[in-house]
């Protein structure tokens, strides 16, 4: 047995069956009626992966499965039906049941600092911000029909997510603002026009409106989703040097009403209940469970005093939250709604596993986290939280980062660590299955896979390789 097949099937996991019922449920389903047994295999993998060729140009992009193909399309820089190029960095995106047959994908942008907008410098958020969101439409046959941009002047778009009423939330990873020094060499803060720090909703058809949900707070936003039964809206914050706060934003009207998420709500942080600040970026022990409260952050949008440092003003809001006796975690990065539950991933948290180094963060500054990487569900109704996989090892799972699920539950995890970076799926049993592994980028050694989401259909499996010269890419074969 490979070394790393061994560390999987003795990963520390909690026990599967109280998510039989959830975004598991499918693929447990598959697993039982192929073994009999009532219980997961340990490794359900789909094959070996092998080095698979591009559709659209024949370069192998990636390693699959037998019987999965892949073509890439808006590679960064290509001319877009707007007659801009398309923008650097893509990173955070979700697929929506278009008109006619197509799909609608809504992708954000990842640009950090100051190099200007990309689009129409009229229309927006800030003239220097170089972040954005551009949307996609894919025909039926697969092949890209139109491409705009739909947000631009922002910083940092990250992630976000996906709106049931046809949206995508998209969330600025920074606190950047005229009011912050910046952390990015030779960006200017000063010239900046307006804060940031905040979430934006992006509709389908046309341009986002470029305004702010300030209520939800300006953090280093990571991802959204949205529970359609209680309206509210779920965030993760990714502070790699500071503790980061798992939130939920309770709009004025639900959101299903309003059509949109309204400003002016109010924002909490989540705590365990009895234990004031709790050290969740710790190893935690196998079938770790914990009852939740929310804690209220009262100045949810904060403007810095003259001359604040990112150092300053990045761990400002979480730091009211502990105070008051919030959680905190290890860089939350990727979050999803299914079935009542938010499925989040914590991407150093856990314990340094032996012959594993500690993780670094931006610049070589000592991050907060030792681990490498935690995915945790969230129950709504019961408020309760419990932890469903902890990496044993950076061999095993490397600091993921997006998280989606399949239309049959599947967990698929992007990973974003210092070696090859997978796609990976998670069982209800706890055991990980490669789904693709991203090949060497030729002088981008940095360059990750994210934003994976799946057609209306789940045929399609899109996802962005964020590098130098990124691109989207649809994967089709036999899913689970």
């Amino acid at each position: 047995m490979e070394r790393r097949e061994f560390l999987t099937a003795t990963a520390v996991v909690t026990g599967g069956a109280a998510f039989a019922a959830g975004p598991f449920h499918g693929l447990v389903a598959t697993a039982e009626a192929a073994t009999g047994s009532g219980h997961a295999p340990a490794t359900p993998a789909l094959g070996p992966l092998k080095p698979v060729a591009d559709d659209r140009d024949g370069q192998v992009r990636l390693h699959l499965p037998d019987g999965f193909s892949y073509r890439s399309f808006s590679a960064v820089g290509d001319p877009m039906d707007d007659g801009y190029p398309a923008p650097a960095r893509p990173d955070g995106m979700a697929a929506f049941r278009g008109w006619g047959g197509t799909t609608v994908l809504v992708r954000n942008h990842e640009v950090p600092g100051t190099p200007g907008a990309f689009g129409d410098l009229s229309h927006a958020y800030d003239s220097l911000g170089g972040g954005g969101t551009t949307t996609l439409t894919v025909n039926r046959h697969g092949r890209l029909a139109d491409q705009r941009i739909s947000l631009n002047g922002t910083i940092m778009n990250c992630s976000g997510g996906p709106m049931p009423w046809g949206a995508w939330v998209s969330a600025e990873e920074t606190v950047d603002g005229p009011d912050v020094k910046s952390p990015v060499p030779g960006a200017d803060n000063s010239k900046l026009k307006k804060k940031h720090g905040y979430i934006f909703e992006v509709p389908l058809r046309g341009a986002s409106s470029n305004e702010p949900v300030r209520a939800a707070g300006r953090f280093q936003h990571e991802s959204v989703c949205f529970d359609p039964i209680g309206g509210a809206l779920y965030l993760t914050e990714d502070n790699p040097l500071f503790p980061s706060g798992f939130y939920r934003y309770l709009p004025p009207v639900h959101p299903m009403r309003a059509g949109r998420v309204l400003d002016g709500g109010r924002l909490q942080m989540l705590a365990v209940a009895g234990t004031p600040r709790a050290q969740l970026q710790l190893g935690q022990p196998k079938g770790a469970v914990y009852e939740v409260s929310w804690v209220d952050i009262d100045d949810p949008d904060p403007t810095f005093a003259p001359g604040a440092t990112w150092f300053d003003a990045a761990p400002t809001v979480s730091r009211e939250g502990q105070a008051k006796g919030a959680a905190v975690f290890s860089r939350l990065e990727g979050a999803v709604y299914q079935d009542g539950s938010v499925y989040f991933v914590s991407t150093q948290g856990g314990d340094a596993a032996p012959g594993d180094e500690f993780p670094p963060g931006p610049g070589g500054l000592s991050a907060f986290g030792a681990g490498r990487g935690q995915v945790w569900a969230y129950d709504i109704r019961h408020q309760r939280l419990r932890l469903v996989y902890q990496s044993p090892h950076s061999s095993v799972l490397d600091m993921p980062d997006n998280i989606a699920v399949s239309p049959r539950g599947t967990l698929i995890l992007c990973e974003d660590g210092e070696e090859e970076n997978y796609l990976r799926g998670l069982t209800a049993g706890g055991a990980l299955f490669d789904i693709a592994r991203l090949a060497p980028v030729a002088g981008d050694p940095d360059a990750e896979f994210a934003g994976s989401t799946f057609d209306p259909d789940g045929h399609t499996l899109y996802v962005n390789v964020q590098s130098k010269a990124g691109c989207t890419i649809a994967i089709r074969g036999p899913w689970l």
